[in-house]
């Protein structure tokens, strides 16, 4: 992994400080993470995070997330302003791309969403464009909004039924991280009950600037809207931002509905099969960090 480096720099695994690091680097990078990340990432894949350090500084970083035995995740790729330009942040990308490959079985699939720039670097290491992802901004509530009568909190409904239904909007089951994820400090997390069935359901959570909504998984725009208006009801005037797939025209135009601006976009793309994944459900993806 070290092979051909400058005997000051070594690439090695983060811990929970120097994660925590990453995420506020990511901060001053303008990504807007979650109060609550470094700790959730970490919870989910305590070795999912490589650094390249010199002389045992950590000069950048990147999670590697592996969410299952077949499917992975590269995001929060950063290397310090300082250290950009020598071909250092190359070398740990393909260190983390092969260290997170060695720890999935044959014929599994890596992810990630890359800026526009360096999309073309990315395919050069094997990955192939799938769909972009647009962020969008709600600065403002609208008005006029209501709490539909069947929205309830997610911790009211079964973790195994609400598993089975993020499984088909994410590429494996994750009942582990759901359990953190919609149970962080101060998120908002919702679901749609109709008739004692699940159909749909989101997590709000906490950011450096207001609130990001992800995921946002429902059957139907309508249920998308219930629960696009409960959390705009629950953020206190903070503005909200959505990841939302080019592939689900509904859930562009649920934005375009509140006048919601687009601020950022980025590229899915995959290393390996592309997952089938029930994309008419999916108004927004869990994260761009760890997907």
């Amino acid at each position: 992994m070290n092979t051909n480096l400058p005997e000051a720099i070594r690439i090695r695994p983060m811990n929970a400080r120097e994660v925590e690091k990453l995420v506020s680097w990511a901060g001053e990078e303008g990504w807007n993470p979650g109060i609550n990340d470094a700790q959730c990432f970490r919870n989910l894949d305590p070795d999912g995070f490589l650094a390249i350090a010199e002389n045992d500084k950590v000069i950048g970083g990147g999670a590697i997330i592996r969410h299952g035995e077949r499917f992975g995740f590269m995001g929060l790729f950063i290397v310090n302003n300082a250290h950009r330009g020598n071909g250092l942040g190359k070398t740990l990308w393909f260190a983390r791309r092969n260290s997170l490959s060695s720890r999935l079985k044959d014929g599994g699939t890596i992810g990630l969403d890359g800026v526009d720039a360096m999309v073309p670097f990315y395919q050069k290491g094997g990955f192939t464009p799938f769909i972009r992802h647009r962020r969008f901004e709600l600065t403002k509530a609208a008005s006029g909004l209501i709490r539909s009568e069947r929205i309830v909190n997610v911790a009211s409904v079964g973790l195994p039924m609400l598993a089975d239904y993020d499984s088909q909007c994410f590429p494996v089951r994750r009942e582990q991280f759901l359990a953190q994820w919609t149970q962080q400090k101060n998120a908002v997390s919702l679901a749609f009950m109709k008739d004692g069935q699940l159909l749909g359901f989101g997590v709000m959570r906490p950011c450096l600037i207001g609130w990001r909504i992800g995921p946002l998984f429902a059957d139907s725009i309508e249920v998308a809207d219930a629960l696009f208006q409960s959390c705009q009801l629950a953020s206190k005037g903070m503005p909200i931002f959505l990841d939302v797939p080019d592939n689900n025209p509904p859930a562009i135009a649920m934005c375009e509905k509140y006048k919601m601006k687009e601020v950022f976009g980025c590229v899915r793309m995959y290393y390996g099969p592309v997952p089938l994944l029930d994309h008419a459900r999916i108004f927004g993806v869990t994260t761009l960090e760890i997907g």
